[in-house]
C-alpha cells in the first residue's frame, strides 16, 4: 500500500511542478493516466488481505426505491439530519468522528421509500485510503443521489476538499458522461478525429494516454472540446455520474448577508437540522434530483390504489419496467395495459409493453387468458 501511496504522491508533486501549456500537455496527459491507474489499484486491491472489503457496518443491503448518501466532514450535523428526517438514532455528540459505521434510515416521501445512509465523516485523503475513506466512498458509489453536508461557517473550503476526494474515487458530481467515442480495434493504430476545434487534446497526447493503458489500436472521436481527464474516464469505464445536493447546515449561525452569498451556489439547499429549518425544502429537492416516477395500480373492477405507488426511474419507465418492478413473471403473462394519465391521449388507452409512462399515471394490466 505504501509504495502505491508514494507513487501517487510523486506523480501529484510532479504535476504540481509542471507548467500547463501546449508543450507539456502530452506529458501531463501521461501523468494523469498513470495517476488514474494507481488510484484504481489502491481502491480495488488485488490481494484478499488488502482491506478492500466493505468492513463492519458498511455492508448495508440496498432497500427501498432509492438510496441517498450523506457525506461530509466530521461534526457538520449529518447524524442530526438523519435523526430528524428518518427517526433513526445515530449517535450525536459535540466531538469529531461520532459515527464510525454506516447508519441506514428510511424516509417515506410521496409514496416512495428512500434509504438514507449516514456515512462516517470524510477526512482529507479518503481517496488515498486514509481513515475509513475507501469503505465510505465505496458505499457512496452505490447511492442514487449524494448529499454533501457543509457547515455554513466554512462551506466553500469543505466543498472543494470533498469534491476532490469523490472525484479521486471516480464519482463525478452533477456531470454527464463525456460525449466522445472510444472504440478498441485489432489493427490500424490510433485514429483520432474531432468535429470541433481542440484546445486540450491532440493526437500525441491521445497516443500517450492510450499507450499507458497498453492500447495501440483504437478509434477516438470527439464531439466537443474534451480534456485528457475525459478520455481517461472513458477508457477506465468505471466512473459514476451522480446528482449531488450541497446541504448547507447550521444557517442559524450566520448572517442574512452571508446566506445571500451562499444562495448563489448551484445545487444548494440551506437548512438548520437542529432547528428543523427548511427540511421540507430539502426533501423536495432530493425528490427532484432522484427523478423518480410514481405509477398507481388499478386492479380490475376496483378503484386505483393511490396509497402505494410503484416507483420507477424516469430513465426506465416503460410498461415492461413497471411490470418487472411488481413481479419478474408478470411480463410473461402480459397481454396489454390500460393507462389513464398524461402519457396517453385517451383515458383509458390500450398500450403495449414498450409504452413510456409519466408521473402519476394509473395502469391496469390485462393478462393472457
Amino acid at each position: 500500500m505504501a509504495t502505491v501511496m508514494q507513487k501517487i504522491k510523486d506523480i501529484e508533486d510532479e504535476m504540481a511542478r509542471t507548467q500547463k501549456n501546449k508543450a507539456t500537455a502530452h506529458h501531463l496527459g501521461l501523468l494523469k493516466a498513470k495517476l488514474a491507474k494507481l488510484r484504481r489499484e489502491l481502491l480495488t486491491p488485488t490481494s484478499k488481505g488488502g482491506g478492500g472489503g466493505a468492513g463492519e457496518g458498511f455492508d448495508v443491503t440496498k432497500s427501498g426505491d432509492a438510496r441517498v448518501g450523506l457525506v461530509g466532514f466530521p461534526s457538520v450535523g449529518k447524524s442530526t439530519l438523519l435523526n430528524k428526517l428518518t427517526g433513526t438514532f445515530s449517535e450525536v455528540a459535540a466531538y469529531e468522528f461520532t459515527t464510525l459505521t454506516c447508519i441506514p434510515g428510511v424516509i417515506m416521501y410521496k409514496g416512495a421509500k428512500i434509504q438514507l445512509l449516514d456515512l462516517p465523516g470524510i477526512i482529507e485523503g479518503a481517496k488515498d485510503g486514509k481513515g475509513r475513506g475507501r469503505q465510505v466512498i465505496s458505499t457512496a458509489r452505490t447511492c442514487n443521489v449524494i448529499l454533501i453536508v457543509l457547515d455554513a461557517i466554512k462551506p466553500i473550503t469543505h466543498k472543494r476538499l470533498i469534491e476532490k476526494e469523490l472525484e479521486g474515487f471516480g464519482i463525478r458530481l452533477n456531470k454527464t458522461p463525456p460525449n466522445l467515442t472510444f472504440r478498441r480495434k485489432d489493427k490500424g493504430g490510433i485514429n483520432f478525429t474531432s468535429t470541433v476545434t481542440n484546445t486540450n487534446l491532440d493526437l500525441e497526447t491521445v497516443k500517450a494516454i492510450c499507450s499507458e493503458y497498453r492500447i495501440h489500436n483504437a478509434d477516438v472521436s470527439l464531439r466537443y472540446d474534451a480534456t485528457a481527464d475525459d478520455l481517461i474516464d472513458v477508457i477506465e469505464g468505471s466512473r459514476i455520474y451522480m446528482p449531488c445536493i450541497y446541504v448547507v447546515n447550521k444557517i442559524d449561525q450566520i448572517t442574512l448577508e452571508e446566506l445571500e452569498i451562499l444562495d448563489k451556489l448551484p445545487h444548494y439547499c440551506p437548512i438548520s437540522a437542529h432547528l428543523e429549518w427548511n427540511l421540507d425544502g430539502l426533501l423536495e429537492k432530493v425528490w427532484e434530483y432522484l427523478d423518480l416516477v410514481r405509477i398507481y395500480t388499478k386492479p380490475k373492477g376496483l378503484n386505483p390504489d393511490y396509497e402505494d405507488p410503484v416507483i420507477v426511474s424516469s430513465k426506465k419507465k416503460t410498461v415492461e419496467d413497471f411490470c418487472n418492478r411488481i413481479h419478474k413473471d408478470m411480463v410473461k403473462q402480459f397481454k396489454y395495459a390500460l393507462v389513464w394519465g398524461s402519457s396517453v391521449k385517451h383515458k383509458p388507452q390500450r398500450v403495449g409493453k414498450e409504452h413510456e409512462l409519466e408521473d402519476e399515471d394509473v395502469v391496469q394490466i390485462i393478462k393472457k387468458v
